[in-house]
C-alpha cells in the first residue's frame, strides 16, 4: 500500500498525468489506504475505485468509511462481481447502495450464454459491465470471439465498459515466459471504434502489428475518438508506466 499511494501520486502530478485514470483499492484494506494518504497529505482527494471484496452486504459500511474522509478520498466508481445468476433483485440493491453520481462495475462470471445474458441484465441496470482479459491460467484469458461477442452486447445496449487483468500492454502478443497470450488494451481501443463504425472487431483484436494498431488509432477523428473512450470507459493496469512506454514508442503520445 505505501509503494501503491507513492506511485498513484506521482504518476497524478506527472507529465502523462491525462492518461491516469482513478486508485483501486478493495474495501477491506480501506484502513490501509486512509492510514497511507494521511501520511502523505495530497493536495487534493484521490480519485478511487472501491472494489468491493466483502459481498454487497458490505457496500453501506465501506461508503461510509470513504465518505467520512473526503479531504483523503473522491469516489468515482465501485466495482463488484456477480453472483452466478445476475438477477435483476441482486442489481437493483446494487442501485440502491451506490449513489447516482458514481459508476457502477459489474462483473458477471464469464462462460457460456448465461455470461452474456448477465452482461445484458447488467447495462439494462445502468451498471457498466466489466470484463478480465486475462489471469494466473490460460483458462482466464477471453478468446477473441469471446471479447467479440461481448463487445456486440454493449454495442446493443449502448453501454460503456470496463476491462481489466491481463492488460499489460498496447498490443496482442505472446508472453515469453507463461506462453499465455495477452491481450492489448490497444487492440481492444481500435475495436471498440470498428464496433462503432460497423468494422471487423474480431481482426482487430487479433493484429500482433503494433504500427498497424497505432496508425489506424491516430487516424481517428476527435470526433470518433470521444465516441470510443465513451464505450470503452477505463481499464486496469498493474502498472503505471509501461502502458505509457508502449503507447510513446508507438507515436500515441
Amino acid at each position: 500500500m505505501p509503494d501503491a499511494v507513492r506511485l498513484h501520486l506521482a504518476g497524478r502530478d506527472g507529465e502523462r498525468s491525462g492518461v491516469m485514470g482513478v486508485f483501486l483499492c478493495q474495501a477491506s484494506r480501506l484502513p490501509e489506504l486512509i492510514t497511507e494518504l494521511i501520511k502523505a497529505k495530497p493536495g487534493k482527494p484521490v480519485a478511487l475505485s472501491l472494489v468491493i471484496d466483502t459481498g454487497l452486504g458490505g457496500v453501506p459500511k465501506a461508503l461510509s468509511i470513504v465518505e467520512s474522509r473526503a479531504e483523503l478520498l473522491a469516489l468515482r466508481m465501485v466495482e463488484m462481481p456477480a453472483p452466478a445468476d445476475v438477477d435483476d433483485v441482486w442489481l437493483e440493491r446494487v442501485n440502491e447502495f451506490v449513489p447516482e453520481d458514481v459508476i457502477r462495475v459489474v462483473e458477471p462470471r464469464r462462460g457460456g450464454p448465461e455470461w452474456l445474458e448477465g452482461i445484458r441484465r447488467v447495462v439494462e441496470h445502468g451498471s457498466w459491465p466489466k470484463i478480465r482479459c486475462g489471469g494466473l491460467s490460460h483458462e482466464q484469458f477471453p478468446s477473441v470471439d469471446e471479447i467479440a461477442d461481448f463487445l456486440a452486447v454493449i454495442s446493443a445496449g449502448e453501454a460503456s465498459f470496463k476491462a481489466t487483468a491481463g492488460l499489460h500492454n498496447a498490443v496482442r502478443h505472446a508472453d515469453e515466459a507463461t506462453g499465455f497470450v495477452h491481450h492489448g488494451f490497444l487492440n481492444l481501443l481500435v475495436a471498440t471504434a470498428r464496433l462503432l463504425s460497423g468494422g471487423d472487431v474480431r481482426e482487430a483484436l487479433s493484429i500482433t502489428d503494433g504500427e498497424a494498431l497505432a496508425a489506424e488509432a491516430a487516424e481517428l477523428s476527435d470526433q470518433a475518438a470521444h465516441a470510443v473512450r465513451a464505450v470503452f470507459g477505463s481499464y486496469g493496469s498493474c502498472s503505471l508506466t509501461e502502458p505509457v512506454e508502449d503507447l510513446e514508442g508507438l507515436g500515441l503520445l
